[in-house]
C-alpha cells in the first residue's frame, strides 16, 4: 500500500512540476519583449497565450526600468491598462483584428483627444487635445492601446531630440549617443522594447533617420497617403505621419490601417489612385544608385562599407542593380533649408501665446507677443523662424522662395525621369551612426548635414523605408557598434515595393 500510495504522490508531483514548468515557460515567453512584433503579439493574443493586459503591463515594466535612463517618453497614460482590458473584451467576442490589443507609442506632436500635446515644447505644456487626429481614429478603431506620448525636438525642429524642451532622448543602443530626431523618442520606445509599434511624422527626415540610429524600421509614405489632420504642422508640404516598427511586415500592417482619403486634409489621395499608381506589374523590382551622390567626403567609411556589402547581397539575391544619375540632387539640402523655415515660419504664427499655449504678459501687446514667444519657444525653433521670415520677406521672396521651389521641381523630375528605368533607389538612409549627446548641438550646419539622403523623399513627396542593414547589424563608430540603416526609396504610391525588397533586405545572409 505504501508502494502504491508513493508511486501515486511520485506521479501526481512529476504532473505537477510539469505543469509549474509551462506556467514557467509561458511566463517567460509574456515578458520576453526583445523579439515581440505586431505579428507574434497578435498570434499570442488570438491563441490565448496571454492577454493585452498582461503585455501591455510588461511594456510598462520595461518602460519603469528603462526609461530613467533612456528618456524616449514624456508621459506614460494612466488608462493604458483600462484601454487593454477593453481590447481583451473585444478579443473575447471574437475580433481577430491585427491590432487589437497592441500597445503602441504615439508622438507628441499628434493629438490624442484629452491627453496633453505639447509637441516637446514650453509653449504647449499644458495644452489638452480637444479632438483625435485622424490616424488615432483609425488606430482607436482598430483597437490598439496608446500606452503614452514620446519625446521629440520641440515642434518636430532638429534631428537629435535634443531641442525637446524636457530634455534629450537617449539612444537604447548607447545613451551617451542620441536617438535621432524629430522622433527619437518614438524609435528608442520601439528599440528598447517599450513599444510594439509606434507614430512618427516625418518632415525631413524625422522618422527613418532616428529609425537608422536606433536599429528599428521607420517607414515615410507617399506625401497624401496618410492624413495630417490632427498633427501639429511644421512644413505643410513635406510633413507625412508614418510608423516606427522592428519588422517591414509590421510596418505594411500599420500604413496599410492608417492610410486613407480623409475629407478633412485635402491633400490626401484615393485608394483608386493609389492602387492605379501601385500596379507596376513588374517581377522583380530594378534597384537604381546614384553613385555620383556616395563619393563625398562626409559619409563614413563604415557606412559606406556595410551600405556596399547590402548591395552585393541584393545582386546574390538576383535584384538587378543599375547605376542612375540624379543631375540636382546635389541641391537638394539647400533647397529644404529654405523651403522648410519658410513653412515653419507661417505655421508657427499661431503660437503667440493669445490663441494657444503659454501667456507672458509684457508692457503691451505686441510686448505680449515678444514675452510669451521668448519663455515658450526653443533657440532652434526661433532660429527656424527668423531663417524663414527672412526668405519669405519683401526684397528675397523670388531670390529665396521661388527659386527654391523651382529646382524643387527640378529633382522630383529628376527622380521621375530615373524611374523609368528603375522601381526602387538605394542609399544609406544617414552619413553615420548615432553621434555622441552634445557633439554637434553648437554647429546647427553640421546638424543639418545630417539629412543630406532624407531630404528628397519630403521634397519629392515619394515613399522612403530605412531598414537596418543585415547582417552587418552595426558599425564601430568612435568605438561603439551602432546600427545604420538602408534607405529605399519608391515610385509615388508604391509602397508595395518599398515591403518587397525590404523584406529581402531583412532577410540576407553575409555576401
Amino acid at each position: 500500500m505504501k508502494h502504491l500510495i508513493g508511486s501515486k504522490i511520485s506521479s501526481q508531483s512529476k504532473r505537477y512540476y510539469k505543469y509549474v514548468e509551462m506556467l514557467r515557460q509561458n511566463i517567460t515567453m509574456k515578458i520576453e519583449l526583445k523579439g515581440m512584433t505586431i505579428e507574434k503579439a497578435h498570434a499570442h493574443l488570438m491563441k490565448g497565450d496571454f492577454t493585452s493586459v498582461e503585455l501591455t503591463e510588461a511594456y510598462l515594466d520595461v518602460i519603469k526600468n528603462r526609461d530613467t535612463e533612456v528618456h524616449a517618453y514624456l508621459e506614460v497614460f494612466n488608462d493604458a491598462v483600462g484601454s487593454a482590458r477593453e481590447a481583451d473584451k473585444r478579443i473575447a467576442n471574437g475580433d481577430k483584428g491585427m491590432l487589437v490589443g497592441i500597445p503602441v507609442a504615439v508622438k507628441d506632436n499628434i493629438l490624442i483627444k484629452g491627453k496633453i500635446a505639447s509637441a516637446a515644447s514650453k509653449m504647449l505644456e499644458n495644452y489638452h487635445a480637444t479632438y483625435d487626429a485622424t490616424v488615432i481614429e483609425k488606430l482607436r478603431r482598430e483597437g490598439v492601446v496608446f500606452i503614452g506620448r514620446t519625446n521629440m525636438d520641440e515642434f518636430a525642429m532638429g534631428g537629435s531630440t535634443e531641442n525637446s524642451a524636457y530634455g534629450a532622448t537617449k539612444n537604447p543602443h548607447d545613451v551617451t549617443r542620441i536617438a535621432g530626431g524629430s522622433s527619437g523618442g518614438s524609435a528608442a520606445a520601439v528599440a528598447m522594447d517599450g513599444a510594439v509599434f509606434s507614430l512618427g511624422s516625418d518632415t525631413g527626415g524625422s522618422i527613418r533617420q532616428p529609425a537608422s540610429f536606433c536599429g528599428v524600421v521607420g517607414l515615410k509614405p507617399t506625401y497624401g497617403s496618410v492624413s495630417r489632420y490632427g498633427v501639429m504642422a511644421m512644413g505643410s508640404s513635406l510633413d507625412q505621419i508614418g510608423p516606427i516598427t522592428k519588422t517591414v511586415a509590421d510596418s505594411e500592417i500599420v500604413f496599410n490601417a492608417i492610410r486613407g482619403r480623409d475629407v478633412k486634409d485635402g491633400t490626401t489621395i484615393s485608394e483608386d489612385t493609389y492602387e492605379k499608381i501601385a500596379n507596376n506589374g513588374k517581377k522583380k523590382p530594378i534597384i537604381g544608385i546614384p553613385r555620383h551622390f556616395l563619393s563625398g567626403d562626409g559619409i563614413d567609411k563604415g557606412v559606406m562599407k556595410a551600405f556596399d556589402q547590402a548591395v552585393q547581397i541584393l545582386k546574390n539575391d538576383g535584384y538587378e542593380i543599375k547605376e542612375i544619375k540624379l543631375p540636382n540632387i546635389s541641391y537638394s539640402l539647400m533647397v529644404y533649408y529654405i523651403i522648410m523655415p519658410a513653412e515653419v515660419s507661417a505655421n508657427m504664427a499661431r503660437f503667440d501665446g493669445m490663441r494657444f499655449g503659454l501667456y507672458k504678459e509684457g508692457a503691451n501687446g505686441i510686448q505680449d507677443y515678444f514675452e510669451s514667444r521668448r519663455a515658450g519657444l526653443g533657440r532652434e525653433v526661433i532660429r527656424r523662424i527668423l531663417l524663414g521670415t527672412y526668405v519669405l520677406s519683401s526684397g528675397y521672396y523670388d531670390a529665396y522662395y521661388n527659386r527654391a521651389n523651382a529646382v524643387r521641381n527640378m529633382i522630383t523630375e529628376d527622380f521621375l525621369e530615373a524611374f523609368k528605368s528603375v522601381d526602387a533607389i538605394i542609399t544609406p538612409t544617414a552619413p553615420s551612426p548615432a553621434f555622441k549627446i552634445g557633439e554637434k548641438t553648437s554647429d546647427p550646419i553640421a546638424m543639418y548635414l545630417e539629412d543630406i539622403f532624407t531630404v528628397t523623399a519630403n521634397l519629392t513627396g515619394l515613399p522612403a523605408i530605412s531598414v537596418p542593414i543585415k547582417p552587418q547589424g552595426a558599425v564601430e563608430y568612435s568605438g561603439t557598434n551602432m546600427p545604420i540603416g538602408l534607405q529605399i526609396t519608391a515610385r509615388h504610391g508604391c509602397e508595395s515595393t518599398l515591403f518587397e525588397i525590404g523584406k529581402d533586405v531583412e532577410l540576407t545572409k553575409p555576401a
